[in-house]
């Protein structure tokens, strides 16, 4: 709960990646509230009214995966939305004199994303296919596998999703304007 909430606050790609991970992880101990526990809170030594807190944070994640009847995969709504914000933040930053730089980045991975598109699915944007090829490379660093296309992209996608995600942060902050020339 502390690392998503330092991640929400600092980098917006870490914090989606991260929920897709905890996503899975509560998926892979069955939602059980006994292993959650002995996984995820009791490791960390936190006082009893914190690991309570902690607890309850996995278990309104859980409760949500069912809600949204996501208990064998996909991703919660609440970082599918934020994926969608960056979306829109790159579509304007494609159309807008303040995403030149940008744009330069973007033309570097286009040559990979129908490739990506075969693998991940063709009716989801680009800013989401991204996602999943970072979040696919995780798991496969994790597994110690590796897909060659994915690790291949990662060179480009990386680059555009720290830009992307940077500029959200610093137009969240008020630090940029879009709009100005």
């Amino acid at each position: 709960m502390d690392i998503a909430q330092a991640k929400r606050k600092e980098n917006i790609a870490e914090y989606i990646l991260y929920l897709w991970q905890i996503e899975d992880l509560l998926r892979a101990l069955q939602f059980s509230p006994e292993a959650i526990y002995s996984q995820f809170v009791a490791p960390r030594n936190l006082d009893e009214q914190s690991q309570n807190v902690l607890l309850m944070w996995y278990m309104d994640i859980a409760t949500l995966l069912r809600e949204e009847e996501k208990e064998s995969s996909g991703h919660l709504d609440h970082t599918l939305h934020l994926v969608a914000d960056l979306h829109n933040l790159h579509l304007q930053l494609m159309q807008l004199p303040v995403g030149a730089a940008y744009r330069a980045k973007v033309a570097h991975l286009e040559p990979y994303l129908p490739t990506l598109r075969t693998i991940f699915g063709k009716n989801i944007s680009d800013t989401e296919l991204c996602f999943r090829a970072l979040y696919a490379a995780m798991l496969y660093r994790i597994k110690g596998s590796g897909e060659a296309v994915v690790a291949d992209t990662l060179e480009y996608i990386s680059p555009v999703i720290a830009t992307l995600t940077s500029i959200y942060h610093q137009v969240e902050r008020g630090e940029i304007d879009l709009f100005k020339e």
